[in-house]
């Protein structure tokens, strides 16, 4: 028997469609934090529908993904960038290759929260 596909929760996948990004806490070493973060790729469109005070649903969005790792004394503090390293960066081109990266990953959409929901400092 196949196992079955991971899906977004519907929240997660409305979020993502109008543009907004979502974040992971995943393993790190002693003393570090890391994040891998879901960053839609904006256009011009969305840039005239936020002046117009609203937000375009887009399901056909491209994406950025980021894994982040941080001294976790510096987290909490506007200089969370001292120290902080970029493990790897990604594109996804649509919301299927996107479940794929996240699968490379090791991770999961079940992961994923919304940033204020997090300790992700960005």
């Amino acid at each position: 028997m196949e196992a079955a596909t991971p899906t977004w929760p519907q929240d997660k996948l409305a979020a993502l469609r109008l543009g907004r990004r979502l974040v992971a806490e995943v393993p790190a070493a002693p003393g570090r934090r890391a994040f891998v973060d879901i960053t839609p790729i904006l256009n011009q469109r969305d840039d005239l529908a936020e002046r117009e005070g609203w937000q375009r649903p887009d399901g056909q969005r491209s994406f950025h993904l980021a894994n982040w790792d941080y001294n976790e004394r510096q987290l909490d503090g506007w200089d969370y960038d001292v120290d902080a390293r970029r493990i790897r960066i990604d594109t996804a081109t649509d919301e299927s290759s996107l479940l794929r990266l996240v699968a490379e990953w090791g991770l999961t959409p079940a992961q994923f929260g919304y940033p204020w929901d997090t300790d992700d400092p960005r």
